[in-house]
Order: structure tokens, then sequence, then C-alpha cells
């Protein structure tokens, strides 16, 4: 199992961290390790390795089919669920290696930085591109998002991505955070909903 994400895919957000660079032309692709994932509302463990981990709250895709050169046309038939997730982000190191020139990986895909809620059958919803969804936290909604704001929809992501590596049965696919990014502390409470129903439930510790 992968954990495919994607970065500034939401025009706010990108205005949000990166004031002043050109919006993605392609979809901004990155993976975490199957150890990046955080289930079954587990808490997250602040790492000594960071001081501050922001949340990035996000539609998560489950793939349900193996899948190479996928067309767009088609990609609606290769996910089952949709859920939300935080990628959660150590803010401090992915400032430092940008500044750097140097990957950073390791500011997104440590040990538990990929948390997911339970999954939603996608025949639930008439059309999963038309989905709200929001965070919140201590009761406090801190972010929102609507689906039809992507700059890469789903199945544009997918069909792209397919290109490169083979999709297969139980992949996981992070779609891009809205604006409203911030970090967390120890004890805060995070609930994620998709419309009105909570997905995710789950401590900072």
């Amino acid at each position: 199992m992968k954990i495919i994400a994607i970065g500034m895919n939401y025009q706010l957000h990108c205005h949000e961290l990166h004031a002043g660079e050109a919006l993605p032309q392609e979809p901004v692709i990155f993976m975490k390790p199957d150890s990046a994932l955080l289930k079954d509302g587990k808490p997250f463990f602040i790492p000594d390795f960071s001081v501050q981990v922001d949340y990035e709250t996000e539609l998560v895709v489950r793939i349900n089919r193996l899948g190479k050169n996928i067309a767009e046309r088609f990609a609606h038939r290769y996910y089952d669920a949709v859920t939300v997730g935080i990628d959660f982000t150590a803010r401090d190191l992915q400032r430092k290696y940008r500044a750097e020139g140097k990957p950073w990986e390791l500011c997104k895909g440590f040990d538990n930085s990929a948390a997911i809620g339970d999954w939603i059958p996608v025949e639930r919803f008439k059309d999963i591109q038309q989905l709200n969804f929001h965070l919140d936290i201590d009761g406090k909604t801190v972010q929102r998002g609507y689906a039809g704001d992507m700059l890469f929809k789903i199945d544009q992501i997918i069909a792209y991505v397919s290109r490169f590596c083979t999709l297969k049965i139980g992949d996981l696919l992070f779609t891009g955070t809205p604006v409203g990014v911030g970090p967390v502390q120890v004890n805060n409470h995070l609930e994620g909903y998709l419309e009105d129903e909570k997905v995710l439930d789950f401590y900072i510790r």
C-alpha cells in the first residue's frame, strides 16, 4: 500500500503558503510510506524533531482496482470510498529543506503523518467532486474545503499519477488541502467532517 498526496491543489492555499509563486500547471505529487498511516482514532504524538507540526485537512479516496495509464474518463471506476484525512506537516523542516533546495519528504512522510477517518462508499454521494468537508479543533471549525475548488480534480489526478506508477488495491490518494492550515498543540481534539457526518475523531498527544 502506498500513500499518494497532492500539494498546492487549492488556489487560496497556494497563496497562503507560496505567495508569489505561479500556480502549478500539473499536479504536484509526493509520497508517504505506509508507516505514515494513522487510523482507528489513535492519537497523534507530536514528534521531537519538529517545533511546528501543521494540520492539512484533505479529502482522501481509496483505490480499489489495479490500474496503469488510466484514461480520465474511466478514473471514477478506480476508487470506491472517500473520507477525511490529515496530512501532518513538520512545517519548520519544510521551510528549512525548501530554502536549501533539498527534498522535503521527511517533513511529510514521518510516522503517523497521514491520519484517515472512517470510509464512506462513494455511491452514497451523487458527485464526490461536489463534497464539502471541514475540520474542528476543540469544538471550533478551523478549516473548510469544497472539492469543486480543486485545481486538479480527482479523476484528473488519478489519470496523471497512473502514467508514472501503477495504482494498486488499497492505495490512498490525499487530494490536497484548502486554505486555513495551522499548527496543532498537545491535547487538541481533532474532528473531521464529510458534509455533516463526522468521520475523523482523535487527539494530539
